[in-house]
């Protein structure tokens, strides 16, 4: 019996917020439950911020604030916007019915939205924005509920270093580039994603 009770504290101990029950039927619950708790677990760290990857998902590449993960044949894309975060900018989402899926979030503070368009009867283009980092996917439907999991709970551990940050902007970091990415407006068919679905199409 004592064994069993310390395999069960163990579990839960190693999966951190993976004990927490929830419905992954259901997208408005996976969101609002892992989004309404405090979660400090991380095991990325990059410049200014830091992140936890959850187990099954793996981290690939990273070019300045855009990183690349992979999960269950899927590749996510992350973007981590640290000049909207420091100057704290605000925006607005109009929810689109049209879409599979629209939704505005506002929980602990923090403001985002989560989009899933139908690309055609097989692909969804998953676009989630919350505390000023952003993940896509180009998943089929029955992926959705599943990354949907994964990004909430890397979006819901986003943390950012003002003090690191503050150093990245002082050094004109940005100087003479250009900004491609506006986390907070919803990409839809972005280049990137339409070119990864031409070539899914072309494949197949």
């Amino acid at each position: 019996m004592k064994k069993l009770l310390l395999m069960l504290f163990l579990l839960i101990f190693l999966t951190g917020c993976t004990a927490v029950r929830i419905n992954t039927k259901s997208i408005d619950n996976i969101v609002s439950v892992i989004l309404s708790k405090e979660n400090t677990l991380y095991n990325t760290i990059g410049k200014g911020y830091k992140y936890y990857v959850p187990r099954g998902v793996v981290y690939i590449d990273s070019n300045e604030y855009n990183e690349k993960l992979y999960c269950n044949g899927d590749y996510y894309y992350l973007y981590l916007d640290i000049i909207s975060y420091y100057y704290k900018k605000d925006f607005t989402y109009k929810e689109n019915k049209d879409l599979y899926y629209s939704k505005s979030i506002d929980m602990n503070n923090k403001k985002g939205y989560l989009e899933i368009t139908k690309m055609d009867d097989k692909y969804y283009l998953i676009e989630f924005m919350y505390n000023y980092a952003k993940i896509e996917a180009l998943v089929t439907e029955d992926k959705i509920n599943e990354v949907v999991l994964n990004a909430t709970y890397i979006l819901s551990t986003v943390k950012y270093n003002d003090n690191v940050i503050k150093l990245v902007l002082d050094e004109d970091y940005f100087t003479n580039k250009e900004e491609k990415y506006n986390i907070f407006k919803s990409t839809n068919n972005s280049t990137s994603f339409e070119l990864e679905y031409t070539e899914i199409k072309e494949e197949e």
